[in-house]
């Protein structure tokens, strides 16, 4: 994490450098709060917003400036999602997090050709973890390729360490954010010899019926899900109609939360995901936020999420991603509170 927390703690204390006179430091939000992602999106937003209000009302801000967040809806669409950051990045935006592949792949040249970081925490562009190339793009802790490996990794312990002959089915949301791991998927059927079976699922994810038929016919070993919104609830939902062995259904990061597993109660049991970061409130950030933000009234929220797994995602971003120039390593402390210690597949997914 160092290499990022340099570069945005640079961005900030040149800003903060700049003079007596300066505005706010901005951190724009580009939300999503309606829509069928809403119920992704909300929990994200609200994250993204305590954080900064806490480090307003705790610190005073950074360095003795408030932080401003100018939020815009981009409803996951990706041509507003465009139209947000056009709209906002006059403001003097340090960085941005779209939290969506696709408006991902549309900003990476923009953004490179503004000079304005673009923090895509585990999505969007994986080859953006070429540095040498995308100098202003930072997809830490982990990305889609880890994903897949780590995924099939596990398959591969639960089947006595191999998974010759063995099938494994990707439900994926057609879009670009579902096809990233399909490349190394495929070269991984490959060099271990187990079939891979692709259903892309359309958005926004409410109709699988034939993609889950098709799964209770052919009966796949293992399913991954590269899911978001609807879908993932959708999907959980229909392994549990067909009865299909749940403990062998193992989701990426962004299908892994409560409202992924809600729905479908007792019916989801066994279900696993990845994750990267952590989940409850027991740790000395969260105490803060309930302190100067919740009981203060100032919540973005109705403060619901907090402790939740896209909450706290969203709050392990920005304490994360974020240097202040007098006190980096607060920074650096807090984001490492809400990171989970995910060595459960025999990998560390936060530095």
């Amino acid at each position: 994490m160092r290499l990022k927390t340099i570069l945005a703690t640079a961005a900030i204390a040149a800003a903060v450098g700049a003079g007596p006179a300066m505005a706010d430091l901005v951190f724009p939000s580009l939300s999503y709060r309606t829509g069928p992602y809403a119920p992704n999106g909300i929990p994200f937003a609200d994250g993204y917003a305590d954080y900064f209000t806490l480090i307003n009302e705790r610190d005073g801000g950074v360095g003795g400036v408030k932080i401003k967040m100018p939020e815009c809806e981009t409803g996951y669409n990706t041509e507003k999602g465009v139209e947000c950051y056009e709209s906002t990045k006059g403001e003097g935006a340090l960085i941005y997090q779209p939290l969506s592949t696709g408006i991902t792949y549309q900003l990476i040249p923009k953004m490179t050709a503004d000079g304005i970081p673009l923090h895509s925490m585990a999505y969007g562009r994986t080859s953006a973890m070429n540095g040498k190339i995308f100098k202003w793009v930072f997809n830490y802790p982990a990305n889609y390729w880890d994903g897949a490996t780590i995924a099939i990794q596990h398959a591969a312990d639960m089947s006595g360490g191999s998974l010759k002959d063995k099938s494994v089915a990707l439900v994926y949301h057609n879009s670009a954010y579902g096809k990233e791991p399909i490349r190394t998927l495929e070269e991984l059927s490959k060099e271990m010899g187990f079939k891979l079976t692709l259903l892309p699922v359309d958005h926004p994810g409410q109709e699988q019926k034939s993609q889950w038929l098709q799964i209770r016919r052919e009966r796949p070993d293992f399913v991954l899900m590269w899911g978001w919104g609807v879908m993932n609830a959708v999907a959980i939902q229909e392994a549990a109609n067909i009865r299909y062995p749940m403990d062998h259904f193992i989701g990426i990061w962004w299908s892994g939360s409560e409202q992924d597993v809600l729905p479908a109660g007792d019916g989801a049991n066994g279900y696993k995901s990845l994750n990267f970061t952590y989940v409850g409130t027991d740790k000395p950030v969260f105490a803060d936020i309930q302190k100067h933000v919740v009981d203060a009234g100032k919540a973005a929220g109705d403060s619901s999420n907090i402790g939740t797994v896209r909450h706290n995602r969203h709050v392990c971003s920005d304490a994360g991603s974020r240097g202040s120039p007098k006190r980096p390593g607060d920074f650096r402390r807090e984001g490492h509170q809400c990171c989970a210690d995910a060595r459960r597949y025999g990998k560390p997914q936060c530095r």
